[in-house]
């Protein structure tokens, strides 16, 4: 083998003459084995690729060939020229025979010559030929075979053929892969081994021993029910395969046919028949009006391992039903082509005395367990290969024919007529009862309205009848008696029906068919709708019925005015639900048109058909018919006559008339051109003249283009300005000829971001298709340059050329790591909206974190005071306007971060309960997030608390929790986990705080509502103090008098303040109170030590000895709560807001150490503590700052001045939660 550069010389003088482009070349000396016959070839033109044979002195005469044949034993030098890869370009075909005789073959062993041409892909073939009745059977060498069903897909590319003969001349090809089983292959006469290596494969110099022998066929015996014909066919594409019944002369290749097989014995010669040859078993069963002989489709258990095919054919007398009944699963009908999956399938096949034939197929395991027929039956059962079968494959039984009963009651002013659509001769209908039953073959008629029984002669007479179902409806010059016109639904479902409305007005005017939305669209006469709901309208002339034309459902012909008497027609199929329009029936305007059609032309791009009455028959003479078309706005229309045929005219002429809306006429023949690329509505009439009825007459189908022809509206949007403000419109309606875009690029969703502007154009784009939201971003990364403050979220004007109005605005809050939003209703307070409570505000407010997370629907003039939520929040306002209504509707703070995920700060009221709802209910909370309340109660009154509605899950990771606890006070109330039954009721005596936080769940969600009711506390100590008054009451009188002496004495000088149940607490002259103990100061103090008050708080028993010692021993005096009685609800005194600490309502869980009381602090003056407005910073989380809190102040009653009432909330029923 030599390479280019060498063999280039031997063909130069060949390349000079042809013009040869040599990209490769390569030079070879080749010797074919004996017995074998190699061809070289390419499939690329001999331009580009040739092999050549070099010979002569020095190599100097060549022969080249696209494709070269090698003599066997006789050396040649190849010369192999090529523009591609010589690999590619070139295949060997190395072919060998093997001829066998009955019991030998030579040679013996499938050679191949692994030597030669290794650069090229190679294909060995041993072509196979022995006697008749003589297989060649190979035996492979080294590993076995693997059947493949893709050719060349072996992965080491080894790929082995088997090429088999056929009878028909076809041949039929198996490919196999090395690395299987297949170690034999039994292969006939002409039939071909091949293998198929690429270049350089190392093939093994012996593939496969060959050897001969004997065809063996296979024998068997078949046994079966007399009466039974056996039928062996042979599929045409599979092998050749004999087949006898003993004798030799009963042999036969493709078919054979056993009348009577008791018990035959059978030879094939072929070793597997049963994928050569299906099967065919006929029988036979006879029936009387009583029974069946057999009484059953019996299947025998020979033959399985073949596909069947069985039949049995069934004779029934007349008027006797056959019933049969299928054992196991029971069947399922099947419609169309469609197939059993799993091969069987069920055909039964009923015929008629009139031999007519109805057959239906079944399906394995279904709700058919029994089948009532009529007539000569054939059922057949078709079983896959290998398949098993019940002994039994049906029942049958044979029983005097039983017919069909049923009970009618027509509506009022209506008619039913049952009409036989076959000759089936055997089934008629009845009305009434015995003896008064009237009977017909063909035809009944049911008038009255009242239960009358209809009875049938056989079991499914929707097979045979078809039902009409007729109602007249007469109209006055300006009513009809039913202006909606509705199909009776309950008559006869199962049969085919036929709904008809005979509707007659004045001659002088037409009655007019109004059809809902979306319209009705016309189809040729004599078509079926898709929906198989086709209606049909008729008018009744001189000259006989006319159709004004056949319509569906989903068009544009909005109403349809027909002169004077006509019918409606509905037809639907028994299989069909019925589901069908109610149209409304009214009297038209005055006409001599045969009819008006009104059609609403659609927007966008579009082709309407229509079709003249009677159409493709010939329109009624000397009438005018005329379509009323509406064009949408800002579209063009286009008049196309697609067929037409002009009649010959004795009087007047054919002519189309078109109306404008501006009283122009333009009068035209069928011939002219129509108008085209023209706007605004238009009416479009049909004359018809005098014609020859000899003759065709006038016939017109016409389509109406529609095309859009608008002009886009243009804005142009600035964000600059607008700090934060973003803009997103999207397409939501239907209509797909909306075209929004932005900078010349169309798009179904636009966004404008912040700070940018955009040109912006909308083609036919109506308001209601399209959705304007904002959004804006608030926010900051620090908290401590965050001037964030009080901030009011109000909607910003955005630019007037938008021609859509604003649908939503979305804040965006962004806070730092450690900070918290604060949202408060500008006025006064928040409302959640929950089931049973919802917000009916205009304006409702949807709050979410910032992953999305609901929080929750809000409005004002509620219970919540404020909403704090550690965690970016976004604030959504949805309004119908928002040019009435721009805010503001929030104001917002930023502050330090909490230890909840939200806190809610709320002040229940008693005109109604207060409900806690945990954020996104009804939904669950996030997991593992936290919520609490801080329920800011009045004092003297409790709380009742009820939990009306808690869901818990399946916790995965952690637990859910529910606390109670009051505020100060470190012991808990109530402490519960989704694995603990949660009481349904606590009473707590003070303010306090509810505590929910959620796990990791698996399954669930974790939610609770919550109601709180407020309750007057009872004061047991004053009513105690009144009994023991009464007892004292004698011993009292004179201390009493004695007292009011003495002090009328002193009142000169000093006033006493005592407690008025109603007015001005205060006293005119009260300057000082009068000193009772003993006449001195002890317990008037210019201060008070809160140790003195506080005293009871401290847990450290050594700070009472740490004490100043001018505090031991002295009678001293406490501050106590006024307890004596009061009138009415306590009033809610309203103070001005005080420059709080910043820990002002946060919740803790108790006092930091370093701002305790130890050590003692100096004294705090009176006339600060006076101040209602003063706020401890310590004491913001003590129990006792109840009474400082403006929100939470000890009621007094200050004056005898009704109390304004609070305004009323409806009840909340704790079912709708």
């Amino acid at each position: 083998m030599q390479l280019c550069a060498t063999c280039a010389v031997a063909l130069l003088g060949v390349l000079f003459l042809s013009g040869f482009n040599l990209s490769e070349c390569l030079k070879m000396a080749v010797r074919p084995d004996k017995g074998s016959v190699v061809t070289v070839s390419t499939d690329l033109p001999s331009d580009q690729c040739v092999v050549c044979t070099v010979s002569g002195v020095n190599d100097t005469q060549t022969s080249c060939h696209s494709s070269l044949p090698l003599v066997p034993e006789e050396e040649v030098t190849l010369l192999f020229n090529c523009s591609q890869p010589i690999e590619q370009a070139y295949t060997v075909k190395i072919t060998r025979s093997i001829e066998c005789t009955k019991d030998t073959c030579s040679p013996t062993t499938g050679e191949a010559q692994p030597s030669l041409l290794t650069e090229f892909t190679r294909t060995f073939t041993w072509d196979l030929k022995a006697p008749e009745k003589t297989v060649v059977d190979l035996h492979i060498l080294g590993e076995g075979l693997l059947e493949t069903s893709q050719p060349k897909s072996c992965p080491d590319r080894f790929q082995y053929s088997v090429v088999r003969p056929k009878l028909n001349g076809n041949v039929q090809t198996q490919a196999y892969c090395r690395g299987g089983s297949v170690t034999n292959l039994d292969l006939p006469n002409q039939a071909a081994m091949s293998l198929q290596v690429g270049p350089k494969a190392k093939v093994d110099s012996v593939l496969f021993q060959a050897s001969a022998k004997p065809l063996k066929g296979r024998t068997m015996v078949i046994t079966d029910d007399p009466g039974t014909t056996v039928v062996f066919n042979r599929d045409p594409d599979k092998l050749e395969c004999n087949v006898c019944s003993g004798d030799p002369s009963t042999c036969n290749p493709t078919e054979l046919t056993l009348p009577d097989p008791q018990k035959t014995s059978l030879e094939f010669s072929c070793p597997q028949p049963q994928e050569v040859f299906s099967v065919q078993i006929k029988k036979k069963i006879e029936c009387t009006k009583t029974s069946c002989n057999p009484a059953t489709g019996a299947v025998q258990p020979d033959l399985k391992e073949f596909k069947r095919s069985l039949t049995w054919d069934i004779s029934v007398p007349e008027k006797t039903m056959l019933t049969l009944g299928f054992p196991g699963d029971g069947l399922r009908e099947m419609t169309g082509a469609d197939k059993c999956q799993d091969g069987y399938q069920y055909s039964l096949s009923t015929t008629n005395s009139e031999a007519e034939v109805k057959t239906r197929t079944y399906c394995k395991s279904g709700p058919v367990s029994q089948l009532d027929l009529l007539g000569k039956t054939t059922v057949t059962v078709e079983v896959p290969k290998g398949g098993e079968l019940n002994s039994t494959a049906f029942t049958a039984k044979a029983a005097a024919r039983r017919g069909r009963m049923m009970s009618v009651i027509p509506d009022p002013d209506t008619r039913v007529i049952i009409s036989r659509q076959t000759g089936e001769p055997d089934c008629s209908v009845c009305a009434g009862e015995e003896p008064n039953q009237k009977c017909d073959q063909k035809y009944l008629r049911l008038t009255d309205a009242r239960n009358t029984s209809v009875e049938f002669g056989c079991p499914q007479p929707q097979d045979f009848f078809s039902v009409e179902i007729n109602r007249e409806i007469d109209c006055t010059e300006t009513t009809c008696a039913g202006d909606i016109v509705q199909a009776e639904s309950s008559l006869f479902p199962d049969f085919n029906r036929t709904f008809t409305w005979d509707l007659k007005v004045p001659s002088t005017h037409a009655f007019q068919l109004g059809f809902p939305e979306p319209g009705m669209r016309q189809i040729p006469n004599g078509n079926t709708c898709p929906d198989e709901h086709t209606y049909t309208i008729v008018t009744y002339l001189r000259s006989g019925p006319a159709t004004i034309g056949t319509y569906c459902k989903g068009g544009t012909v909005t109403t349809i005015q027909v002169l004077y008497k006509g019918r409606m027609l509905l037809k639907v199929p028994g299989d069909r639900k019925l589901e069908p329009l109610d149209f409304k029936l009214s009297v038209g305007s005055k006409t001599t048109m045969l009819a008006i059609v009104k059609v609403n032309l659609p927007r966008g791009v579009s082709d309407t058909e229509f079709i003249t009455a009677n159409y493709p028959s010939d329109f009624p003479d000397n009438q005018h018919m005329m379509w009323d078309f509406i064009v949408p706005g800002m579209h063009n229309y286009t008049m196309r006559f697609q067929d037409h045929t002009a009649p010959e005219c004795l009087k007047k002429e054919v002519m189309v008339e078109y109306q404008k809306e501006d009283k122009k006429v333009t009068k035209l023949t069928l011939t002219d051109p129509q108008p085209a690329h023209k706007q605004g509505n238009f009416k479009m009439l049909l004359w018809n003249c005098e014609t020859n009825t000899t003759l065709q007459g006038l016939a017109l189908k016409f389509t109406v283009s529609v095309m859009r022809s608008g002009h886009p509206v243009l804005c142009t949007v600035d964000l600059t300005k607008k700090q934060g403000v973003s803009l997103q419109i999207e397409k939501v309606g239907s209509d797909p000829y909306c075209e929004m875009s932005i900078g010349s690029e169309v798009k179904k969703k636009i966004n404008v971001a912040t700070g940018t502007k955009a040109s912006l154009s909308f083609l036919d784009c109506p308001n209601e298709d399209v959705r304007l939201t904002a959004s804006k971003i608030i926010g900051c990364q620090h908290l401590n340059s965050c001037s964030v403050s009080g901030m009011l979220l109000t909607v910003p004007k955005l630019d007037s050329c938008l021609p859509m109005p604003l649908h939503s605005f979305t804040w965006h809050l962004n806070i730092p790591e450690d900070g918290t939003v604060e949202l408060v209703s500008p006025t006064g307070t928040l409302r959640q909206s929950l089931p049973g409570q919802e917000c009916n505000d205009s304006v409702p407010l949807h709050v979410a974190e910032g992953d999305g997370s609901s929080i929750g629907d809000f409005c004002s003039k509620g219970i919540i005071q404020k909403v704090q939520v550690h965690s970016n929040v976004s604030v959504t306002a949805t309004a119908q306007d928002f040019t009435k209504t721009r805010g503001p509707f929030l104001n917002v703070s930023f502050n330090k971060e909490i230890s909840e995920s939200i806190i809610y700060t709320v002040s229940p009221k008693m005109s109604s309960p207060a409900l806690l709802a945990t954020p996104n209910w009804p939904g669950g909370m996030k997991p593992s997030s936290t919520v609490s309340w801080i329920v800011k109660l009045p004092s003297r009154y409790k709380a009742a608390m009820q939990f009306v509605n808690v869901s818990q899950p399946k916790c995965g990771q952690r637990h859910t929790s529910i606390k109670v606890q009051r505020l100060g006070s470190e012991e808990e109330m109530l402490s519960r986990r989704e694995d603990e039954v949660v009481e349904d009721k606590l009473e707590v005596p003070g303010s306090f705080y509810l505590n929910m936080s959620n796990c990791m769940p698996e399954d669930g969600h974790f939610g609770a509502v919550t109601k709180v009711i407020l309750q007057k506390k009872t004061n047991l100590l004053a009513i105690l103090l009144g009994i023991a008054g009464a007892l004292l009451l004698v011993v009292t009188v004179l201390a009493v008098v004695c007292v009011i002496t003495k002090k009328k004495k002193k009142g000169q000088m000093n006033t006493s303040s005592i407690y008025v149940g109603k007015g001005n607490i205060f006293l005119p002259g009260d300057r000082h109170f009068a000193k009772a103990r003993s006449d001195n100061d002890s317990h008037v103090y210019a201060s008070i030590d809160e140790t003195m008050v506080y005293g009871h708080l401290l847990r450290d028993s050594t700070y009472a000895d740490s004490m100043q010692d001018h505090f031991k021993g002295l009678q001293v005096d406490s501050y106590r709560t006024f307890t004596g009685p009061i009138d009415g609800e306590p009033p809610v005194i309203i103070e001005p807001d005080s420059k709080a600490d910043p820990d002002v309502d946060q919740y803790k869980p108790f006092l930091d150490p370093s701002e305790s009381f130890i050590p003692p602090r100096p004294r705090t003056p009176i006339d600060r503590q006076d101040s209602l407005g003063f706020q401890d910073r310590r004491m913001v989380d003590n129990e006792l700052y109840t009474f400082k809190s403006t929100g939470e102040m000890n009621t007094i009653r200050l004056s005898g001045a009704d109390l304004e009432p609070q305004p009323t909330v409806d009840t909340i029923r704790e079912e709708s939660l």
